[in-house]
């Protein structure tokens, strides 16, 4: 039973990549839908880990590795997508890589930060999970968003990652401290 924790978040993994080719094959809204499904299984993964006493280095690791591709790497890739048809020759699109790129930093910085600050109560920072899942989210049920909107989201969802606002975790993450 050990290692369901780490199999659930090979799933959320699973969800990224199909995420991405779904994004490849224009399937924006389905990519979105896997990126919301990554969310759950990310949810998952950490819930196992306490209940079955099985949280690892390793599968702090594993798990930072599944988010930086499911949080980080597919939405931006689908926004990029998503902003092909508001494209201005030249400016639209390259401010959007750009920014994907800040987003895909900011995500790694914050997952790195998490894994060495080992702080129980809160995060720092918005979490990364919440940015990809946000992002997608929008994606999913606003389609009519301008290309703009999305590079402001994308900016200030990085500065947020790597924020040192303290988030705090919710009951519900943590089934020790859920009172009956």
């Amino acid at each position: 039973m050990i290692f369901l924790p780490s199999a659930v978040t090979l799933m959320n993994l699973g969800m990224g990549v199909v995420s991405l080719m779904l994004t490849f094959n224009h399937q924006l809204r389905w990519a979105a839908v896997f990126v919301l499904v990554a969310v759950i299984f990310d949810f998952m993964d950490g819930c196992l880990a306490r209940r079955l006493n099985a949280s690892s280095d390793f599968g702090k690791e594993l798990d930072s590795l599944a988010d930086m591709v499911s949080f980080g790497v597919a939405p931006v890739f689908l926004v990029i997508a998503v902003l092909r048809p508001f494209e201005t020759p030249g400016t639209l699109s390259t401010l959007a890589i750009v920014a994907g790129i800040l987003y895909i930093f900011c995500g790694a910085y914050r997952l790195a930060r998490f894994n060495v600050l080992n702080i129980s109560d809160y995060y720092v920072g918005v979490p990364i999970t919440l940015a990809g899942g946000l992002i997608a989210l929008l994606i999913l049920t606003v389609p009519t968003l301008t290309g703009w909107f999305y590079l402001v989201v994308l900016l200030l969802l990085s500065g947020l990652m790597v924020s040192r606002i303290a988030v705090p975790k919710t009951p519900w993450r943590d089934p020790r401290k859920i009172t009956a």
